[in-house]
């Protein structure tokens, strides 16, 4: 056999092999994208693009044109609820976490505070308010029984809430607008200023519960159901003389098991007091600077989280809160947001109102201690 007849065979033999592996290579193909067709049945994720393209299409056909094209029955068999009972669409879980995602940048609370997510109307949790007390058995003494820990039953609440953005009829027939991110970011948006406004101020009446709705006593009188407090030493502001000392005493009146992991909350306009407090000698003792922490810097090395609900410096407010509030509050979400298309309501746009249910509510008064603006 000649060198020609040789290099030939090779060839031949290599092209066997290499059309051999790209067959299986196709098949390969052929077979992850079979699979990405397949309905998701229940899976979750947190990303846009991995929503079955089943469900995405339909859900994006009812915003746009109303017709369900069979969304029932896909919701049915991809999630785990169908239909509100109230009518209207549970909107697909990418949808809702998108919601989710984006309320840690518009409220500081829902940074800070224990999240939880539950699936019926009200959230409970028993806390130990005591606990046992050792105590000491002399020689030959017979013992006795010692103090029993005491308990608490802490409730939460959801209730329902509504965001009702509306398009234009016109927008709808955009196919270039991504309009459930659109509607997402809005309602999240929504949400968000809404919730956290509530876990400042909120009374907790269909609503949650917020810090400031609380009885605040002194701290030397604090009891549990209250929140404990540290006056400024001045009637509507700070004190004239050595003014950052009673936030030096805001700190110590938090116990010390709580202290680790504490931030304080308070508006733009009284960090920015705060931060211009100078000892003697012009050096601003209360503020170090930190580029890891919030806003580049801490106060007495405990971060800063700016909260626009918190109220102005004034006479008997409660400016400055400072507690560990993943341990002091608790935001309790119910499973779900609900979508209802309206095209009726109003000519030439579409309302799509969205309904989400939430709470909550402190569930450890220690772990919270407040500054009210005053002398005592």
């Amino acid at each position: 056999m000649s060198n020609l007849d040789e290099i030939t065979n090779l060839i031949e033999t290599q092209n066997s092999t290499w059309n051999a592996s790209l067959g299986e290579i196709r098949k390969d193909i052929d077979f992850l994208q079979a699979k990405a067709g397949r309905p998701n049945l229940g899976a979750s994720s947190n990303d846009f693009g991995s929503a079955t393209s089943e469900h995405r299409k339909a859900f994006d056909a009812y915003l746009r044109t109303g017709a369900d094209n069979g969304l029932s029955a896909i919701q049915a068999k991809s999630m785990n609820s169908t239909a509100d009972a109230d009518g209207g669409f549970l909107i697909p879980s990418e949808l809702d976490q998108a919601i989710d995602r984006i309320a840690p940048t518009v409220s500081a609370m829902y940074r800070l505070a224990n999240v939880v997510t539950i699936g019926t109307a009200r959230y409970e949790k028993l806390v130990k308010t005591a606990g046992m007390a050792m105590r000491r058995v002399a020689e030959g003494a017979t013992g006795g029984e010692t103090t029993e820990p005491k308990y608490s039953k802490v409730i939460i609440d959801v209730a329902t809430s509504e965001v009702e953005p509306w398009v234009h009829n016109e927008t709808l027939d955009d196919s270039f607008v991504d309009l459930a991110a659109d509607l997402a970011n809005e309602a999240g948006i929504a949400f968000a200023e809404g919730g956290g406004s509530e876990f400042i101020n909120g009374n907790g009446v269909a609503k949650a519960r917020g810090i400031l709705s609380y009885t605040a006593v002194p701290n030397a009188s604090y009891a549990w159901g209250s929140i404990g407090y540290v006056p400024s030493g001045a009637t509507s502001g700070f004190a004239t003389s050595n003014p950052g000392d009673n936030i030096i005493n805001l700190i110590g009146s938090l116990p010390i098991a709580y202290r680790q992991d504490a931030a304080f909350v308070m508006n733009d306009s009284t960090l920015n007091s705060i931060r211009q407090m100078k000892d003697g000698s012009g050096n601003f003792y209360l503020w170090q600077n930190d580029t890891t922490a919030p806003f580049g810097g801490r106060i007495l090395g405990y971060p800063v989280e700016i909260d626009s609900n918190m109220p102005n410096v004034g006479t008997g407010s409660f400016a400055i809160a400072f507690g560990n509030w993943k341990r002091a509050y608790t935001i309790v979400n119910r499973t779900g947001t609900t979508l209802i298309r309206d095209p009726y309501t109003s000519k030439g746009i579409t309302k799509f109102n969205m309904r989400k249910r939430f709470g909550g509510g402190v569930t450890n008064f220690e772990a919270i201690r407040l500054m009210r603006f005053a002398t005592s």
